[in-house]
This record gives structure tokens, C-alpha cells and sequence, in this order.
């Protein structure tokens, strides 16, 4: 009867676990959301039938059109500073803003960035990328394999596993078993290796210091005027002039000079006149990022101060543990569990047992708590007062438990008891 309610259920059962939650929600932010936008900007920028040609320029008939706007697109267009004049502009006495007679003491913008834009975004796109790869190789999978089959526990009714569809519910006794290995699992690997935690700290301190990177990257990109955008923009009143803030940084008509011999061997010098047809989008493009990169380097900054404050609450604090734990794990905490399980502890192990949490189900967790806390409270692990930490007692299963590579969970391979 059991398995035919079952049966009817577990279509309408999500249990989606082939994923395991192993960081934060601020880690995703890099490499999902700031991901897939580069790689969505990389698409945008490069559908050149949707905008034309990236660039068209117009001279006079002693060069071939296809030939000045080839010299132009690769040899980089040029804007006059003097001639962002928004009161000349709105008289008509200059045709674009930036653009005008030249003179040997105008100082002059070169553009040159309009050729990297998608190789850059491509790049961008894999660097954020990067520290959530490193963190999933080192991971191994351990949470994972842990409380892989713990997903059904709160199904766990009968004697005997039973199969549903592809899903099998355990029974008690392997929810049990499941339960004391992972116990076992994190008690062996106290005082022995912590470089889980270590290394997912380090990837979000990455996270927030790559971050910082890329933003001074893209600043020297645009000819350091990429940090002072978005305090550009919310400054400008009035929308309705020519010479918006934008036009300096991406203008959509700029000036190109071709030099060629003439019949006589003289140089001669042609000038074109050129439009940036994707200037519209790199600006959007731009402004983009700068907002969203403000908010990921505030959101990352306030997660690594987290992890700060958790570091020097963690051990100080009952009610910071039983905050923490009753956010991912609901019910209430035994507040001696608590003090043996910390007692017992260092801050990577702490860490990876809110993890644990956080991918258990909170009666499965609970259960697991209470019997680590007795374990703890049994080897009675002491501290010195100058910080050195004395070796705790040997743990029983040693030469029966494969312990050697810390990204794996224990092998119950040898039944021990």
C-alpha cells in the first residue's frame, strides 16, 4: 500500500539533488548570473546582422570606400576633446560632438577598444568562471557522497529500501547506517584535514579580489574612464542635450585620417568621417556592468566580512550557533550540543557541518548533531591557551577506513563496526 502512495507521489516529488548546495549565494552570483550576462553581451555584440557593419566610413573618392573604412576599423577612429561643446553642438555649428576641424594642438581620443569588446567579454566571462571550477575540483563531490540517499529520509517508513520509479526511499536502518557514517566521516577527519573549508573561503576572498580586477581592468580598457561612469550618469540632468556622458566614452561618429601617396609622390591626407553603429550597444553594455559590478563587489565584500564575523563569533557566541544552525537546519539546538560540537572544533570543521546542513534534511541533521556532540564530548579534544591545538586520540577505525584523500567521504567498504 505504502509503495503504490509512493509511487503516485514521486513524480510530484522534487528531489533535486544532482547538484549540491556547496557555497554561498553570493559565489553563484559570479559565476551564473555575471556568466551567462558576458556570455549574453558576447552574443549581442557579435549578431552584426541585426546592427550592420560595426563600422562605415565616408571620404572622398581618392580612396575606395572599402579600403578607408578597413584602414579605420583597424588602425582605431579619433574624437577632438575641444569640440564636445554642448552650447556649439545645439547651434549647429559642429556636426557631431567630438567631431570638427583639427588642429596641430587639439588633443585628440583615440578609440581603439571597439576591436577587443567580444574577445574581452569572452575572457571575462571564463575568469569568472575560473574560481568556482578550482573550488568544484577540490570539493570532490564529498558533501555529495555524504548525504547522497538522505534526500527520502523523511519517507524512511519501512524495514527495508524500497524502489520507486528510478528513486529509492531508504529504510530506517540505512538512514542509521548513512547518519554514523557521516559521523564518522567528520570525526576522523578532525585534527587531521580542514582544507574543504580552507578552500572555499579562498575562492570567495578570490571572488572578491578578481572582481576588484576586472573592474581596473575594464577602467584601463576604456581609457580609465570606466570607474567614473555610473557617477557620470546619475549626475547628468538633462537626457536631451547632444553631449551626454556617454558620447566621450562611446561616441557614434568619430573622425579617421588616411595617408596615401600621390601621383607625384607627395603624402596626401584624406579624412573620413566614420559611424560606430555597435557604439549604441557597448554603451548599454557598459553601463551594465558598471551598475552590476557596484552591487557584486558590495554583496562580495559583506559575504567575506561573513565569514570574518562567523570566524571570531563562531566559538564566542551560543546564540550565534544556534542562529546559524536553525537557518538551514529548523528546530531548536540543545544548547550542551552546541558548546561540545564547537568545543570540539575548529572553524573549517564548524564550516562544514553548517554545509552538512544545509544539504540534509533537518531532522536527518538534527540526529546527526546530537550524536557528533557526544562523540565530542567523550574524546574531551582540549586546547592551549597560546592557540596550539594537542592532537586528540587516535580514531578507532584507523588501518580500516580510507581517510587519505580528504575531497572523499569515508569507504564503508569493510563493515566496521
Amino acid at each position: 500500500m505504502l509503495a503504490t502512495t509512493l509511487n503516485t507521489l514521486t513524480p510530484r516529488l522534487r528531489f533535486n539533488f544532482s547538484k549540491p548546495n556547496i557555497e554561498n549565494t553570493v559565489f553563484k552570483l559570479h559565476y551564473q548570473i555575471t556568466v551567462t550576462m558576458l556570455l549574453g553581451f558576447v552574443i549581442l555584440v557579435c549578431a552584426r546582422e541585426y546592427f550592420g557593419e560595426h563600422i562605415k566610413c565616408i571620404s572622398d573618392q581618392g580612396v575606395p570606400g572599402h579600403v578607408i573604412q578597413t584602414y579605420c576599423f583597424f588602425m582605431a577612429t579619433f574624437t577632438i576633446v575641444r569640440h564636445y561643446n554642448e552650447s556649439l553642438l545645439q547651434h549647429g555649428f559642429l556636426p557631431h560632438p567630438g567631431v570638427g576641424p583639427l588642429s596641430d594642438t587639439d588633443k585628440t581620443l583615440h578609440h581603439t577598444y571597439y576591436q577587443w569588446v567580444p574577445f574581452v567579454l569572452f575572457v571575462q566571462s571564463i575568469c569568472f568562471y575560473l574560481p568556482h571550477y578550482i573550488w568544484k575540483k577540490k570539493e570532490g563531490g564529498r558533501i555529495k557522497a555524504l548525504v547522497d540517499g538522505l534526500q527520502y529520509a523523511g519517507l524512511a517508513l519501512e524495514a527495508e529500501d524500497m524502489k520507486i520509479g528510478s528513486s529509492t526511499v531508504p529504510s530506517r536502518k540505512s538512514v542509521e547506517n548513512q547518519i554514523e557514517l557521516i559521523r564518522k566521516d567528520i570525526i576522523m577527519r578532525l585534527r587531521i584535514t580542514r582544507t574543504w573549508s580552507t578552500w572555499l573561503v579562498s575562492m570567495e576572498i578570490v571572488n572578491l579580489l578578481h572582481l576588484m580586477f576586472q573592474i581596473w581592468m575594464i577602467d584601463v580598457f576604456l581609457n580609465g574612464q570606466f570607474i567614473g561612469l555610473g557617477p557620470s550618469i546619475l549626475n547628468y540632468g538633462d537626457w536631451e542635450q547632444i553631449n551626454d556622458p556617454l558620447e566621450m566614452i562611446f561616441p557614434k561618429v568619430t573622425k579617421c585620417l588616411f595617408h596615401k601617396y600621390g601621383p607625384s609622390g607627395s603624402i596626401q591626407q584624406h579624412d573620413a568621417l566614420c559611424v560606430m553603429a555597435l557604439n549604441i550597444i557597448h554603451e548599454k553594455i557598459y553601463t551594465i556592468l558598471w551598475f552590476w559590478f557596484l552591487f557584486l563587489f558590495i554583496a562580495s565584500l559583506l559575504a567575506v566580512i561573513w565569514r570574518a564575523i562567523s570566524f571570531f563569533l563562531y566559538r564566542r557566541s551560543l546564540k550565534f550557533n544556534q542562529m546559524v544552525f536553525r537557518h538551514v537546519a529548523s528546530g531548536k539546538f540543545n544548547p550542551h550540543n552546541v558548546i561540545s560540537v564547537v568545543n570540539g572544533c575548529e572553524f573549517a570543521d564548524w564550516l562544514f557541518l553548517y554545509y552538512l546542513a544545509k544539504n540534509m534534511k533537518s531532522s536527518v541533521f538534527q540526529e546527526l548533531y546530537m550524536r557528533l556532540a557526544e562523540e565530542l564530548e567523550k574524546r574531551e579534544l582540549p586546547y592551549e591557551q597560546n592557540g596550539h591545538e594537542e592532537k586528540g586520540a587516535e580514531p578507532i577505525l584507523v588501518g580500516k577506513v580510507d581517510y587519505t584523500d580528504e575531497t572523499l567521504p569515508l569507504k564503508d567498504g569493510k563493515k566496521s563496526s
